[in-house]
């Protein structure tokens, strides 16, 4: 079973597109950092990078000096602008879902994944997929939707006060997994939601050590500079983890 492709949905597309090029995006200013705080030395490693989107990451894989950068994605429109914007002659990209990448047949150092896990419905399966892609002592280390916004489908995510200031986060129906359909942009989009334990026990399940985990938040200057960020001191926006293959 394909993974939901909502960002070839034309109005979704555009914007997310708009998005992502607004001053002050989340994308740039907090999950980039956190992602790459966990990025171990690339010298001459092969790397995957799962729902690769626009590509940038690959080539800043390549700056660190990965041998080769392989990017999927299942939006053609996301890899339309990859090889537009972001070719390299050490990075290859290729039109797949992630459920499928057991069709690589390949091996891979390190393999990283962007804010799109959250999209795939059999996350165990992807992380065993993952796991036998991976050489031994390699790295997985992918950023996803904190599971205290994954849980949501509809209501209000802040409770605030009588003059509309937040004062705290809601959370509706973390404890139980499974599919979410929300609107964002566009009606129907799915994700999947998954408390921190059945994250985390899946991959030690599996086999992976887990290395770092982190729940970053914008920090004073952004705050600063960006006052809506504020309420993220009630609950963070993404969780990464780092976690190896043993050697």
């Amino acid at each position: 079973m394909s993974m939901q492709n909502i960002y070839d949905n034309e109005t979704f597309f555009e914007e997310y597109k708009m998005l992502r090029e607004r001053d002050g995006n989340a994308n740039i200013l907090v999950e980039k950092p956190a992602l790459f705080s966990l990025v171990p030395e690339l010298n001459g490693k092969d790397v995957l990078d799962l729902g690769c989107g626009y590509g940038e990451n690959c080539l800043e894989f390549v700056r660190r000096g990965a041998k080769i950068v392989v990017g999927i994605d299942i939006s053609d429109k996301m890899l339309q602008i990859a090889k537009k914007e972001n070719l390299g002659e050490k990075v290859e990209y290729i039109h797949m879902c992630m459920e499928d990448i057991l069709h690589l047949n390949r091996k891979f150092d390190c393999i990283f994944s962007s804010l799109a896990v959250h999209y795939v419905k059999d996350f165990e399966k992807l992380i065993k997929d993952i796991y036998q892609l991976l050489n031994p002592g390699g790295y997985f280390i992918f950023s996803q939707e904190n599971p205290m916004n994954t849980c949501f489908a509809d209501g209000s995510r802040w409770t605030k006060d009588k003059d509309g200031n937040v004062i705290c986060a809601n959370l509706y129906h973390y404890s139980v997994d499974g599919e979410r359909r929300t609107t964002w942009f566009v009606d129907g989009v799915v994700k999947y939601h998954r408390t921190f334990s059945s994250i985390i026990n899946v991959l030690v399940d599996t086999g992976f050590c887990l290395d770092k985990l982190i729940e970053p938040i914008p920090d004073e200057k952004i705050m600063k500079n960006y006052p809506e960020y504020l309420k993220e001191i009630h609950k963070p926006d993404f969780l990464l983890v780092k976690a190896y293959k043993r050697s």
